[in-house]
């Protein structure tokens, strides 16, 4: 299957949020937090605040997407000062496995590297293995120190990749 990314258009965000929120819920990531699920599925605020980025097949079908954002934005969490940050990045629970959320993430790396960023920040929940996996492949290590907790019960684990 031939993957292409592409910058969102605002005809994506239907696709994009519901996208969003089932990969999030076939993960476990919105069990207890039902709130969040209102976040991912609002891509106007996020385009508004970020560069949203598209995985999309050979028929333009949206398969993933992902936020890219600098410190400042509303949607930074983790980023200082010569750093990126990459955000809700979710692959269709249909479409995993076929390399979407890699070409996503490395699309966000790219990015960064062009801004003349000094190191690309992510959090990932502490029980994503599959999501662990996939960036200590593609040179994210744990930073304890970038560790935290939005809600009572959620644990997200900081990584850093420097460029």
């Amino acid at each position: 299957m031939t993957i292409r990314i592409r910058p969102a258009e605002s005809s994506d965000h239907p696709a994009i949020s519901r996208i969003s929120v089932a990969a999030y819920e076939a993960d476990g990531q919105l069990k207890d937090e039902t709130p969040y699920a209102a976040t991912l599925a609002d891509v106007a605020s996020r385009a508004a605040a970020g560069e949203i980025y598209v995985a999309v097949d050979a028929d333009d079908t949206v398969l993933g997407a992902v936020t890219f954002v600098l410190p400042g934005s509303p949607y930074a969490e983790l980023s200082g000062p010569g750093e990126a940050e990459f955000r809700m990045l979710a692959v269709d629970p249909v479409a995993q496995g076929r390399g979407a959320g890699e070409a996503l993430a490395m699309t966000c790396v790219r990015r960064a590297r062009e801004l003349g960023c000094a190191a690309v920040v992510i959090c990932v929940r502490d029980f994503t293995a599959p999501a662990q996996r996939l960036y200590a492949r593609l040179g994210f290590v744990r930073v304890p120190e970038l560790d935290w907790s939005p809600l009572a019960g959620v644990r997200l684990l900081g990584l850093r990749l420097t460029l």
